[in-house]
This record gives C-alpha cells, structure tokens and sequence, in this order.
C-alpha cells in the first residue's frame, strides 16, 4: 500500500507550529510558557473558564476540564474528522513539507490515499467551477441580468470580486460538457453534487446568480444559487410556479450545512481580533455588511443557526450580534439564536435594522437603498439579548394583567435556562422581575417549576446511563516509582534508547508502566520519535490522557529546578533498589526456614547465601552511585 515515508511524518513533526495550527481552529491566548483556549471538545460546549492548553514544545494539546489529549497531528484529524495520511498531507502543505512516500510502493494506491485523492480532487472541481460561473457573470453576455442585479443592489466590483460571485448559465448541458473537456470522467461528475442525480450532465444550478460557499481553510464546499427577478418574472407570465428564491448545494463529506458558515474564511481574521461576530440571515447580507467595512459578518447556509456553528464561533469569539430581518421571520429566527448562542457559551446582542421606522428589514436592503456608511453607522444600534426578548414579550402579552404576566415570563424561561453562569441567572432574573413590576423570588420559583417539568423523559434516561456507566473496566491509574520512571521517559522521549540500556522490560511489574515501555519500544524499533506515533501506539485511553497531562505538566519536564535525566537516574535506581531489596526480604524469610529446618537445605542453601551476597553487592553499589 501506498504509505507515506517516515521521514516526511517526522519532519512535518518537526516543523509545524503547534500554536499556529490549533490557532486555525480555536483562539489561544499566551500565559507564562503556555497558550491556553476554551476547549473544542469540551462536552456541550460550555466551558466558558479555558482550560484547554497547549504545548509549543512538545507539540501536545490536554484540556483539563474533560480529560481530553494528544499530539497536534490527533489534534487535525479530531477537528476535521480525517485520517492519519490526511492530517499528515495538509500540514506537510501548510508548512511547504515534500510529501514522499516510502520506496516501491508509489504504484500501489491503497483505500486512504484513494479517498485523500478524491477529496482533494472535489475541492480542484469546485475551484473551477467558480471560476467558470465568475467567467461567466463578468465576461459572458448570458450573465449580464445577473451583474446588472448586483450593481441594481449596490454591489461593488471589489465584493464581487472577493465573495467570487458568478453566474450559473441557463444551458444545463454546459458544465457537464466542458468539465469532460477538461479531463474529468463521467463516473467522477456524477458523484460529484454539481448534477442532477435523475439526468446525466443536467446541471443541478442553472440560470441563478451562484455564491461559492467556502470551509473555513477557503476551499470551495459546495454552491448557493439565487433565482434572478427576471427568470422569477418570466415563470410568473407564463402561468408557471415561481422558482425558490435560493437553493443550496446538496451535503457531502466536505459540506455538512449544520456546520459550515457563508464567509467564515474571509471573516475570521476579523473575528479573531475583534472577538465578535455579527449573525447574518443570508448570502447578500453578509456582503452588504462586508462593503461597509463590517468584516467580521458570516451566515448560516440555509438553515436556522445551530449548536455547531455555535461552539465553532466560540472558538475566536466571545459575543454574537444577530443581524436578523425585521419581520416577523426574522424575529422568530432572532429568538432562537439567541437561545443557541447562550446555551454554547457565546454572548448576545442584537442589531436588527428596520425598528426605527425605516422601510428597509435587512443589511442588503439599507445598502441598495442608502448606502455603505448609513450601513455601517445602523449597525451600532444595538440591544442586548434579554432587552430583546423582555420587549418582545410584552409585545405578545398584556403584563398588566397577571394571566399575560405568566405568559410573558414563561417566554424568558427558555432563555434563562440556557444560561450556565448561576450569578448570570440570578441578575436576570432580578432584572426580569422588575422590568415585569414581579417579585423576584415568585419568578425564581416559577422558573425552578418551569425547569423540572421541561426536563424531557429521553434526557433523564440519558443522564442515569451516563451516571451508571462501568467506570472500572480500567484498572484506576495511581503513580508509583515505576510509572513515575517511565512517565519521565515518555514525557522526555529522547531518554529512551539511554533508558532501554539501562533497565530490562522484566523488571517493571506495574501493567500501565509496562503499557508505556511496550509503546516507547515498539516507536524506537520502527525508527517513530513522533509525539502522535507514541501516543497512537498506547491503547488505554485513560493512560493517553494521563501522559499527556503530566507531559504539560513542569513536574517532568526540564527547567531550572529538575533535570529530566537525572529523574531517570534516580528512577531507575529507585526501581531497582526496589525490587532487589523485595527479593532479599524473601531470601531471609526461606533462610529462616531452612534453619528451622536443619538438613533439609541442600544446595539451596549454598544458592540463597550465594544470590543474597550478590544482591547485597548490588544494593551498596546502588547506593554508592
């Protein structure tokens, strides 16, 4: 099979940045001799406290909140959901590594590298085909209506350029036909999301005004189309169903909507200064925000705001400002972001243009209307979240009467519950109660009451399986002096080869400590140094994550206080000492019977007294180094 050489893996090992690539994921900030960033993996996403830290050196990750750790290599394979040789390849290229494979065997393409191949195939397709549909729109007489309909809504040359913008032709042959020009097989397009999956070669966009839609690395995923008022008139004429306004690409392995955001790629590093990102609702809005200067804006692709692109903002950012319609489905969707955004740990605010009076409901409609500065100064109007929803919901209830006061509590309930800080609720509540003329404690009981009645009977069921799960299939990790040695080596693996000359595998007893020799062997016999290729070969997770902590630990590492050799000196006497003095306790205990039974000894005797000699030698020897 087709494996990359160990010599590339090593050298990607030695030269990628950790912090700069956990840095493309989540924003780390530096204390003391670490960086240290709320954890990605955390369960829920509700670390608010970061605990998850990183370490430049040894090039390891360990979050102390949920145990979890490991090499950086681990670290991009967990994060987007690749393998090993995937991981190793888009670092080699982040870092301008020559990827070379291991000798004789570059014919011989296995699984991985096949399915690495494609991907990368389906990222150069989409690349292409934006540029065509870009083509098209700026130099092609069929995309004028698309390009006259951008500039008719104020669309500078300029945002056309850096959104890529294009225009998908009403000829639904013309892909098909011109990507089989260039090389691609009719089995490759057919599985490649841009055609109809009922038509060979008919093309799933056509005649719309086509936004590419890129992963946060900028590669072109997938494609958002807009119907053109023109094509939406003609349907209409002719007594035929208008078509829908947008539609989006179909999901694939690169493109999941739950998870990706319309212009994260162009935003982030905005978003990383600021530590804010502003909400949109859809494609031209967060353009419109972008011409005003407002860069750090993205948006969901089609579908409402999730949990998962949540907890991905987090990572860069503390607040979220919703810039969401002002109609009622705006509002509808204002209400339930607000919801995700608290429940993951992101703070809320809302702009939502439109409440002052304006005819105008969104940021695209103030820029066609008014223009980028008049856009940019509406986006400092701005509410907080619960300010929002307490108006909101005395806009649905009559509070001046106590039946429409419990209705417009109860619509903040959800609200409070999504909150993790306890002091945070209590604030709220207090301000809640105010704003409704309640009393205080009436509205914390209400709210407990609302809470236990709304904890569904699948979440309950959860919990008790969670509660009641077999912790003890592992043995509990304790430290002892033989894994404290070998906690030394694995932590400072270059001591390795000094240590194996020194100490046998048969003198540690303690199983973990052995688990760890096990693993530091097999990576010195197949010629592995790397962090991830030691970790990899562990198989007790909870023994991973114990290594990698004390490894982010100073405890084991070296400084002005502790010279991890001379721990592993010190180690391994103490180990050895150990062990022959348990052999000479048992020695004394069989001379003593042999005494007691005199003329039953033998040769055993002369055996023991003779071991016991040499143990004794070793101990003052031991002891005099």
């Amino acid at each position: 099979m087709s494996r990359i050489a160990r010599s590339t893996i090593q050298e990607v090992q030695d030269r990628m940045d950790a912090v700069a690539v956990v840095e493309g994921y989540i924003r780390l900030d530096k204390r003391g001799g670490r960086y240290w960033g709320r954890c990605p993996f955390h369960a829920g996403g509700q670390e608010r406290t970061p605990s998850f830290t990183v370490d430049p050196d040894r090039k390891w990750y360990h979050c102390f909140g949920c145990d979890k750790g490991g090499g950086i290599v681990a670290f991009v394979m967990e994060m987007d959901k690749i393998s090993f040789p995937e991981a190793v390849k888009n670092l080699a290229r982040k870092f301008g590594i020559e990827i070379v494979y291991e000798k004789g065997t570059e014919g011989e393409v296995d699984k991985e590298e096949a399915e690495y191949t494609r991907r990368e195939q389906i990222f150069e397709l989409y690349r292409r085909t934006a540029v065509s549909f870009q083509h098209f729109l700026l130099k092609k007489p069929e995309g004028k209506p698309a390009l006259d309909y951008l500039l008719s809504r104020n669309i500078s040359a300029q945002m056309i350029e850096r959104f890529n913008l294009g225009y998908a032709p009403a000829n639904r042959d013309w892909l098909y036909q011109f990507l089989r020009g260039k090389g691609y097989s009719e089995e490759f397009l057919d599985g490649s999301g841009l055609f109809s999956s009922n038509n060979r070669g008919m093309a799933f966009f056509f005649n719309r005004l086509m936004f590419p839609i890129a992963d946060r690395q900028g590669r072109v995923v997938a494609f958002g189309g807009r119907a053109l008022p023109v094509q939406t008139d003609a349907a209409v004429a002719i007594g035929g169903k208008e078509p829908p306004k947008y539609i989006n690409s179909r999901e694939t392995g690169a493109y999941k909507k739950s998870q990706i955001l319309f212009g994260l790629d162009l935003a982030l590093p905005e978003i990383r200064r600021a530590k804010t990102v502003y909400l949109a609702e859809g494609y031209m809005d967060v353009i419109a925000l972008h011409q005003a200067g407002v860069s750090n804006a993205v948006a969901s692709c089609g579908t409402a705001f999730t949990d998962d692109q949540a907890r991905l903002l987090r990572n860069w950012a503390d607040t979220a400002v919703l810039v969401f319609d002002s109609d009622e489905a705006g509002q509808k969707a204002a209400s339930k972001a607000v919801i995700t955004c608290r429940k993951n740990g992101l703070g809320c605010s809302l702009c939502l243009p439109g409440l002052d009076g304006e005819d105008q409901k969104d940021p695209a409609d103030i820029l066609q209307k008014f223009g980028e500065d008049h856009l940019k100064s509406s986006m400092k109007r701005v509410i907080i979240d619960l300010d929002y929803l307490i108006a909101k919901a005395k806009t649905q209830f009559d509070v001046a009467v106590p039946k429409g006061k419990a209705g417009a509590l109860a619509l903040l309930y959800p609200y409070l519950d999504a909150l993790e800080s306890k002091a945070e609720r209590s604030a709220c509540i207090e301000a809640i109660a105010d704003e409704m003329r309640a009393d205080k404690g009436a509205v914390d009981n209400d709210y407990e009451r609302w809470r236990r009645s709304s904890e569904n009977a699948s979440a309950t069921r959860a919990k008790d399986a969670d509660s009641k799960e077999v912790s003890g299939t592992e043995r509990p990790i304790q430290m002892n002096d033989e894994l404290f040695l070998l906690t030394v080596v694995s932590v400072n693996i270059e001591l390795y080869p000094e240590f194996r000359a020194s100490i046998e595998m048969k003198e540690i007893e303690d199983p973990y400590a052995r688990e760890l020799f096990v693993a530091l062997e097999e990576c010195f016999i197949n010629e592995e140094s790397g962090t991830d290729a030691f970790l990899a070969r562990i198989n007790s997770s909870s023994l991973r994550n114990f290594i990698v902590e004390r490894g982010i630990s100073p405890e084991f590492r070296a400084n002005e206080k502790r010279d991890p050799k001379k721990l592993m000196e010190d180690g391994i006497k103490r180990v050895k000492e150990k062990k022959i003095r348990r052999r000479l306790s048992e020695i004394n205990a069989e001379l003593r019977i042999m005494e007691r039974n005199a003329g039953d000894a033998g040769d055993d005797l002369q055996d023991l007294v003779a071991e016991k000699m040499q143990l004794d030698a070793e101990i003052r020897k031991l002891e005099g180094s």
